[in-house]
């Protein structure tokens, strides 16, 4: 009688293990195969580093055809390409992924151009661009190139002490330069006073701070270009007078952008945030997180940007030109008419007093069905320099305000960001403490516990 109840029970747990065992197995199938078909993540780090950026997702979702990302690469190096290329694929239905080996299909390969190993082909429709690395920005700028059909040119104005694109010191604009290439803009220098014109193929002209005097030539061809559709940044800085640098008032440049409803004032803007301390700048560098509703910076909202040695700008509309502030110092900057000494009186009563307009961007009526003019007007031109244009949101704001000037509002937005770089500063006694405990105190500790649970044993 026991033998059988014993086997009975032995029975009954035996079935009932196996029907545990069957409903783990096939719970865990269940839940790869919707892993497999639902493919979520969650990207906990501070600037989303393995998220693609909204400008990336912008771009895919937008897609009205089918997208092609063929990776070229050995077989046994696909793995270093999936997490990225799955990325791409889960933002739309209409991204396909290809993996191909060059070593296994050499025809493909050939007919594709490929020379190198660990290559990507975007392809759209009939038209195919190779993305310059495999990371995000290569990949989403093959994405811009297939979609974007006519070239951008962004044309430079020099002659009269503007930053350089070919300067790679602090000063320079070869980080700017760079940034419009990867964006798909072909880039080049041009003397107004030479030509007295504005060639045809510039999309967007740029004025990067003019330290001397435009001519009246320059200032009719920029006038020109501008009133008949085209499409300008103009960057002036505050008309200092102090030591060897000194920066001209260029008046007949001044007087034509208040004829488009913008008055650069003679004044430095001083920002007397406690912030700046906090991020290593001074006075002289006015900090900016609130913005305007315009496209060029509704997407900036909740980063700050920079903008050292400004100046402000009055903002009236007139009948032709209708311009908009973009974004303000804060309520604790001032601007001082003082320009010809470094030191400055804060408590001066003629100091105007903050918020104050740093920049603004408008339109000009032409007179032409769908060509109208556009200008973006900052009171800094150093914020975009080498030296400042890595400052959180500055690169963001200097291709979106590119971006919009040459009508690729579909672009602008938020570009990848490059790993944060965190370091942990402290202070000699801080470090002589962390010293002291790692090495010292947590081993003395140890050894103290071990003493004592060997005295109790004893």
């Amino acid at each position: 009688m026991n033998t059988k109840l014993l086997q009975a029970r032995q029975t009954k747990y035996t079935a009932y293990a196996t029907v545990y065992i069957l409903v783990v197995i096939a719970a865990l199938a269940i839940v790869n195969v919707l892993a497999n078909r639902h493919d979520k993540s969650f990207d906990a780090t501070a600037n989303k580093r393995y998220s693609l950026s909204e400008q990336t997702a912008k771009v895919v979702k937008g897609l009205k055809q089918d997208a092609t990302i063929a990776y070229f690469d050995q077989a046994s190096r696909f793995l270093h390409a999936h997490d990225l290329l799955d990325q791409y694929a889960n933002l739309s239905s209409r991204v396909h992924i290809e993996y191909v080996d060059p070593d296994k299909k050499p025809q493909q390969a050939r007919e594709a151009g490929i020379k190198n190993y660990g290559t990507a082909i975007v392809q759209i429709g009939d038209k195919k661009e190779e993305a310059k690395s495999m990371t995000e920005e290569g990949i989403t700028g093959a994405f811009i190139r297939d979609l974007k059909q006519t070239t951008r040119t962004a044309c430079f104005a020099s002659g009269s002490g503007e930053h350089q694109i070919d300067d790679s010191g602090r000063t320079g604009y070869s980080q700017f330069r760079g940034m419009l290439t990867k964006e798909n803009y072909e880039t080049k220098s041009i003397d107004l006073l030479q030509s007295a014109a504005v060639p045809p193929d510039c999309t967007v002209l740029i004025i990067a701070g003019p330290t001397h005097d435009y001519q009246q030539p320059e200032v009719d061809a920029i006038k020109q270009y501008v009133e008949d559709g085209g499409r300008a940044l103009v960057m002036v800085d505050p008309p200092l007078k102090i030591g060897k640098s000194e920066t001209s008032d260029n008046s007949a440049f001044t007087a034509l952008l208040q004829n488009w409803g913008v008055t650069p004032q003679k004044d430095l803007v001083l920002d007397l945030n406690p912030m700046g301390q906090l991020l290593g700048v001074g006075p002289t560098v006015t900090l900016v997180s609130s913005y305007e509703s315009h496209p060029i910076v509704s997407e900036l909202k909740g980063t700050a940007t920079g903008f050292p040695l400004a100046r402000s700008l009055e903002i009236k509309a007139g009948d032709k030109a209708t311009p908009q502030a973009l974004f303000s110092s804060s309520a604790s900057s001032m601007a001082t008419t003082n320009l010809s000494s470094a030191s400055v009186n804060t408590g001066d009563p003629n100091n105007k007093k903050g918020p104050l307009t740093i920049a603004a961007a408008g339109t000009y009526n032409t007179g032409k069905q769908d060509s109208q003019g556009r200008f973006v007007v900052v009171g800094s031109s150093s914020w975009a320099a080498n030296s400042f244009l890595p400052f959180n949101g500055n690169s963001d704001l200097a291709l979106n305000a590119v971006d919009w000037l040459a009508s690729a509002e579909d672009l602008i937005s938020i570009r990848p960001k490059a790993p944060d770089e965190r370091k942990l500063t402290m202070t000699r006694s801080q470090l002589s403490m962390v010293r002291s405990v790692s090495q010292f105190l947590l081993p003395m500790a140890v050894v103290f516990l071990g003493f004592s649970v060997w005295w109790k044993r004893r």
